[in-house]
């Protein structure tokens, strides 16, 4: 392929890694909802003696190819991340390239903090920093598409709110997820039955976790009230303040049903998409 055929596949390449990486958390969902955590119970073999499902397992069928699944999924990661990789040498922009090799380090760091889940029964605290890194490199592949495909007006960046405010509504939504990770460390939806869990009430971490919802959705409104209308920070915080809505919803509604999984499952795919926006209002803010 010649340079400029790469470049123009270079936005695709991108909009894959970041839709890669925020599979990998829902299917990781998944494999804690269905009961699957430990359906392969060793590391980096998937069974003694084997690195994929057998027959004969005794954590069935089902659950060892939902984990086998989830892992192999890493994979396609680590080829999608080398793809964008070998196309963003060709870019002089040093913080692309230099995001792009932080996306392969990240995918590689993941690996061995699943295998430490494994190893330690889906131990609360290596899961939660498991679900974090996730976090972090969607951080990272959300900064990677927008810099390849941003511009933001000049006149419009300084009308923005006072940075602390700004700063603020990053800090909350990350305050947010991570006590949402207790919130799931400490209930029923662990990935297997003898998973080890937080020793915290539910309904305490539960509450806390809503009421820093409500900080933030506050917080956003009065950001949404004082950008400049029609400025792409206002349309953007508009689009966090829906996309929060209807993911307070859902946990609201799921608290009050005992946490079904469906439910579950839709707020760990809003929380993905509610992370994506808050980021995205950060770069257009920095």
């Amino acid at each position: 392929m010649r340079r400029e055929e790469i470049e123009r596949a270079l936005t695709p390449l991108l909009g894959l890694l970041l839709f890669l990486q925020s599979a990998i958390v829902v299917t990781g969902g998944a494999v804690r909802l269905t009961g699957s955590g430990l359906g392969c119970p060793t590391w980096p073999e998937c069974t003694p003696g084997s690195i994929k499902p057998v027959p004969d397992q005794v954590q069935g069928q089902v659950h060892a190819w939902i984990e086998f699944g989830n892992r192999l999924l890493t994979f396609v990661l680590i080829f999608s991340s080398v793809a964008v990789l070998i196309a963003v040498r060709y870019l002089k922009r040093r913080d692309i390239r230099t995001l792009a090799i932080f996306q392969l380090l990240g995918i590689f760091a993941q690996i061995p903090l699943g295998g430490i889940t494994v190893l330690t029964h889906l131990n609360p605290i290596p899961v939660a920093g498991h679900f974090l890194l996730s976090i972090i490199l969607i951080a990272a592949g959300t900064s990677l598409f927008e810099r390849r495909n941003l511009i933001t007006a000049p006149n419009e960046i300084s009308k923005l709110p006072q940075p602390i405010f700004t700063r603020a509504h990053l800090a909350l939504t990350t305050l947010v997820i991570i006590v949402g990770t207790i919130v799931t460390g400490s209930g029923p939806n662990a990935g297997d039955w003898s998973a080890p869990r937080f020793h915290i009430r539910i309904q305490l971490i539960a509450w806390i976790h809503a009421g820093l919802v409500i900080a933030l959705m506050l917080l956003s409104i009065y950001l949404y009230l004082r950008a400049t209308k029609g400025s792409l920070f206002k349309q953007r915080l508009l689009i966090f303040l829906l996309l929060s809505l209807g993911q307070g919803a859902i946990g609201f509604i799921q608290f009050y049903q005992g946490v079904p999984e469906l439910l579950v499952g839709a707020h760990l795919i809003g929380v993905t998409l509610v992370w994506i926006g808050a980021w995205r209002i950060h770069l257009v803010a920095k």
